[in-house]
């Protein structure tokens, strides 16, 4: 019982001190850490022990009481206090544990599992949407498509998609996603052909459960695809997730250049066959024959539909395709790749130079370099290590990769393109479209070598002569942009020790930077870390192999191979240049939003067996383009979400994919009429929910809380009643497995942790502005609306970024 007063009396002193920095009278213990809590049983007969022993003090003038509760409840206490509160709109990156431990690696780790995780919330879309548009549902839909939601709920797990699980876990992750694809392949491929295959009076093999395959090539990132290899005929079909009509320029390996494409209507079209980059058809593991890309312009994609493509092999008396050869090398002036809307200009060494867009031509490069990752031991935080959660370059030396660069040129009709070769780990293909007004770099690192005993983390860097006067943007989840600036942080006076790592942020999908007259973004392909060092330039870190664990939890070093080789990585960001005011027609940050949205969910690519099918017969027998809804969404609208719900339920949701003044026309608020966009579904009614779905939002109300004054919000966040003259940190040996601070004392103020607080204005008639719009409702069988087509119950309003999610209620079988 000594033992238990000990540990009572503890608690009560370790409660008392922290009640003197809350508002109120309640305080929040929340229970849970990596690496603990695994053994409910024990906990919660401790916890039960704790909250009974220390309550039973109250009969002794204690006025501490224990009890269980949610966030919940502990909201609505700090509700009901009644008091004002401090306001916070800026984020928290980038976030350090110590002077010298700033999280920012993470943000690139393990690179090509982010890429995964982002193809397969890509596929998750696709089997969500056709589960929804199945004329016929089978039993298995329903499993398969949960599998490939909770597998994709794990790939959200904090040490997942960061990139900080030991690399067994990491594989194991992936085999999840391999499993998940394949299930809800099995749905997809169930759907297309009921959708494809009206009739099975032309079909030949009639004992066939499903006429055709609709595979997915998932190596298509390195040009392979056994079904286009392989066969002389074979079909595309391109599904399109996104609710408005889509063109998009494909490639597809081939092992001759000699193919024709013809479309559903009969037509022939252009194609122009691009030779693949050697170092590509060399990977070690890359198993196949494809030597050329065959690529074409397909236009006109159905929303939340398909169109589908025959290709066939050409025969000697047919011609030859066309194949686009290398231009010849220039060693005395400018090599230059684009079209009418974009120009790229390359040095006599090979480097991006110049870009000329919208009437501007400025000094735009391109390079790869890599920053070597600190070595120690840990013990200080001056040997910190760079590791799979921390970044930390050694002395902050940058190194380049190549000061000359091995180029070849290709150009034709449909595109041109820039083949090149940094060394012998690095390359790239730079590419420009002939209709679109972006270009597109795809780069290869890997494997990294590291016999040299040195760690490396890869960054691709774009320098330009805009003036950004250390200003850039970041996007927030792919949605809201952040201004970042160097060395700077918005709401606290920042030391930061570590010049490289201390700014970079995560770039889930866009960075940018402008000046008055011109602007720069780039769009990447999964989440990376970047910033913006120097006036004009923007880089991003692409792929890191490290020979240190960085402490933090992971137990061991960030050195991922596949085959016995370091790891190889492929992907590709979308250059955007131009001028930052007064284009004419459409903004280039609206351009840059459309763009974003098309890249992040493009057609989905299913290829089949064409081999028992003339041209002719494929036409006349089956139904190669459809369609899921029949009213296109006005341009700034996405429909987020299209998925089965309960029985005759769907959920959808629609969000604005603007934000305010990103551009005169697309930056306001939409309406438009959820019966006719869902037409393909016969709708009874509709009820709207919260975000998540999870209840409704007639019967929700938020907590509406008051700010401070603004004399009085300058001083209360991140302060302390009496600063301390140093502070103590966790120690810098694994300061995740346990609370143990370090001998080493920090002078106040080193992190930003002490009372200096910035003061800012704060804009009380927002908060105070009515929350949003009242959700209605009718009563009824379902509580929901239910009008003719053109009824003013169906017609949604979406105000730049808002995303709204409803029930939509399908009338019975």
């Amino acid at each position: 019982m000594k033992m238990c007063d000990t540990q009572v009396d503890a608690f009560l002193e370790y409660v008392t001190k922290m009640a003197k920095h809350y508002r109120t009278p309640n305080l929040i213990l929340t229970m849970g850490e990596d690496f603990h809590y695994q053994n409910a049983d024990m906990w919660y007969k401790n916890l039960d022990k704790l909250i009974k022993y220390a309550n039973q003090r109250q009969a002794n003038g204690s006025n501490i009481n224990l009890l269980y509760s949610t966030p919940s409840c502990y909201l609505k206490s700090l509700h009901d206090a009644g008091i004002t509160w401090p306001e916070k709109s800026d984020d928290f990156f980038p976030y350090a544990s110590d002077p010298h431990a700033y999280w920012t690696g993470y943000f690139t780790s393990r690179p090509t599992l982010k890429r995964y995780e982002r193809d397969g919330n890509h596929f998750l879309q696709v089997c969500k949407q056709l589960s929804a548009l199945a004329p016929k549902k089978s039993v298995e839909f329903d499993p398969h498509l949960t599998f490939m939601r909770e597998t994709l709920g794990i790939m959200q797990h904090h040490d997942a998609i960061t990139g900080t699980e030991k690399e067994k876990v990491a594989l194991d992750y992936a085999k999840r996603m391999s499993v998940a694809f394949r299930a809800c392949g099995a749905t997809t491929r169930n759907v297309l052909n009921q959708l494809t295959v009206q009739s099975r009076e032309n079909v030949k093999d009639k004992s066939a459960k499903y006429v055709f395959e609709f595979k997915t090539c998932p190596l298509l990132n390195i040009t392979s695809c056994p079904v286009s290899e392989s066969n002389d005929r074979f079909a595309l079909t391109l599904y399109n997730p996104l609710a408005h009509t889509v063109s998009e320029y494909v490639r597809i390996p081939v092992a001759d250049p000699n193919y024709k494409i013809i479309d559903n209507k009969g037509a022939i079209l252009d194609t122009q066959a691009v030779p693949i980059p050697k170092v590509v058809i060399d990977i070690k593991h890359r198993n196949s024959t494809a030597k050329y890309e065959l690529v074409f312009l397909a236009t006109n994609i159905p929303p939340l539909g398909y169109r589908t493509y025959y290709i066939e092999k050409l025969d000697s008396t047919e011609g030859n395709g066309k194949t686009t050869r290398a231009s010849p090398k220039r060693t005395s002036s400018v090599t230059v790749i684009g079209n009418s809307h974009i120009k790229l200009g390359f040095d006599t060494n090979g480097f991006l130079s110049e870009v000329t867009s919208d009437g501007l031509t400025r000094f735009v490069s391109q390079e790869f370099l890599f920053y070597e990752g600190a070595v120690g031991n840990n013990a200080e935080f001056l040997n910190r290590s760079s590791g799979a959660y921390i970044f930390r370059p050694k002395e902050n030396k940058i190194h380049f990769a190549a000061d000359q660069v091995e180029i070849e040129v290709y150009k034709g009709d449909l595109v041109q393109e820039v083949h090149q070769k940094f060394n012998d780990w690095i390359s790239q293909v730079v590419r420009v479209y002939n209709k679109d007004s972006f270009a597109e770099f795809e780069w290869l690192v890997g494997p990294i070598p590291i016999d040299d005993g040195i760690g490396k983390e890869v960054i691709t860097r774009f320098n330009s002569d805009i003036g950004s006067e250390g200003i850039f943007r970041t996007d927030s989840n792919g949605r809201e942009m952040i201004q970042r600036k160097l060395n700077h942080r918005d709401t606290w006076s920042v030391k930061i020790n570590e010049e490289v790592a201390g700014n970079y942020y995560p770039i889930t999908t866009k960075i940018d930077l402008e000046d008055e007259t011109a602007r720069m973004a780039i769009l990447t392909d999964r989440a990376q870390g970047g910033s913006s060092l120097k006036v004009g330039s923007l880089e991003l870190m692409v792929h890191r192999r490290l020979l240190r664990d960085d402490a933090f939890g992971v137990g061991e070093a960030l050195n991922e191979t596949e085959f016995g080789h370091g790891l190889i990585a492929r992907g590709k960001h979308h250059l955007f240049f131009g001028r930052s005011t007064d284009r004419e027609g459409v903004s280039l940050k609206a351009l840059e939003r459309l763009t974003q949205l098309e890249k992040l969910l493009p057609t989905w690519k299913f290829f089949s067996n064409m081999e028992a099918y003339s041209a002719e017969e494929w036409q006349t027998s089956f139904t190669n383009t459809f369609t899921g809804i029949s009213l296109v969404l006005p341009k700034p609208v996405n429909l987020l979400t299209l998925e089965p719900w309960h029985e005759n339920q769907l959920l959808v949701r629609f969000e604005h994919i603007m934000e305010n003044g990103e551009d005169p026309s697309y930056s306001k608020p939409v309406q438009f009429n959820v019966r006719n966009v869902l037409s393909a579904f016969e709708v009874e009614g509709i009820r709207e929910t919260t975000l998540d779905g999870n209840a409704w939002l007639d019967e929700t109300r938020r907590f509406q809380f008051a700010p401070d004054s603004e004399e009085a919000a300058f001083n209360t966040y991140g302060s302390f009643s009496q600063p301390a003259e140093s502070v103590h940190l966790l120690s810098p040996v694994k300061p995740m497995l346990g609370v143990k601070y370090a001998e080493e004392s920090l002078p106040a103020g080193q992190l930003g942790a002490q009372s200096n607080r910035i003061k800012r204005e704060t804009n009380s008639e927002q908060i105070n502005a009515d929350e949003g719009r009242s959700s209605k409702s009718t009563h009824g069988a379902y509580n929901s609306f239910k009008a003719d087509s053109d009824s003013q119950d169906y017609i949604i309003e979406l105000s730049p970024m808002e995303i709204r999610t409803f029930i939509v209620y399908l009338k019975s079988a």
